[in-house]
């Protein structure tokens, strides 16, 4: 469904990704893990298009999407939820999730997925008339997620989820990402919490100086002695 072939980014003479190159299936929770500095985030706006890679490509159902514009990205099917969260907080969690919608002209669509994140996430229902600013850490996270959902995406990519986030709010992102997946909605998963991270995995990735430095079934890396050593405190 999504594949990324040999792709290296810079900022400017700074490489950041080197040769990368994983692929999702359709249906997939794949996750990617590494230590901060690792080139994570930058894969993920690599594939959205914030940045374009300057050698290899980036393909979705294997038609090239790595010269296209962000909009267009989103257009084809894929949001993000950026790290720190990123809503407006200026703005109530309504306005938030309509702006998710924003590219969308469905209007009973629209409804119907409004109502379909109110039910993972009750707690934005009773809020929706609240300013995101105001809303707890867990909160805006919902939010973004929901956010990303209102587009109605075929792939939800996912920065650092359980970021800042108490133990048990943790638990609750990962199982609501488990629920997305299991109603359709294909998922790529950056984590540094790589135990929560492979646990609702189908398959996973582990790069290091922007590079992918191994790759294997979720079970197979959570039994890895390397993994285990370097990213679980095992």
């Amino acid at each position: 469904m999504l594949e990324l072939r040999d792709v290296d980014t810079y900022y400017g003479t700074i490489q950041a990704l080197r040769n990368v190159s994983l692929s999702i299936g359709d249906g997939e929770i794949v996750t990617l893990i590494g230590a901060n500095g690792a080139g994570k985030s930058t894969t993920l706006m690599t594939i959205c298009g914030i940045l374009h890679p300057r050698h290899g490509e980036v393909l979705l159902d294997g038609e090239p999407i790595h010269t296209l514009p962000p909009n267009a990205i989103v257009r084809r099917g894929i949001s993000q939820v950026p790290e720190g969260r990123l809503i407006f907080p200026d703005m109530t969690v309504q306005e938030n999730l309509d702006l998710g919608a924003f590219l969308r002209t469905d209007e009973a669509g629209i409804r119907q997925d409004m109502e379909y994140v109110f039910s993972l996430f009750p707690i934005l229902a009773e809020r929706r008339r609240q300013t995101g600013g105001t809303l707890s850490g867990g909160e805006q996270q919902m939010l973004a997620i929901s956010r990303a959902l209102m587009g109605r995406p075929r792939i939800l990519l996912l920065d650092e989820p359980s970021l800042g986030l108490a133990p048990i709010i943790i638990s609750q992102i990962f199982e609501i990402i488990r629920k997305v997946n299991e109603n359709g909605v294909t998922v790529f998963l950056v984590e540094q919490n790589a135990n929560q991270a492979l646990r609702i995995a189908h398959r996973g990735y582990v790069m290091e100086n922007g590079r992918i430095v191994m790759e294997d079934s979720a079970d197979k890396l959570l039994s890895s002695p390397q993994v285990r050593r370097a990213y679980l405190g095992m």
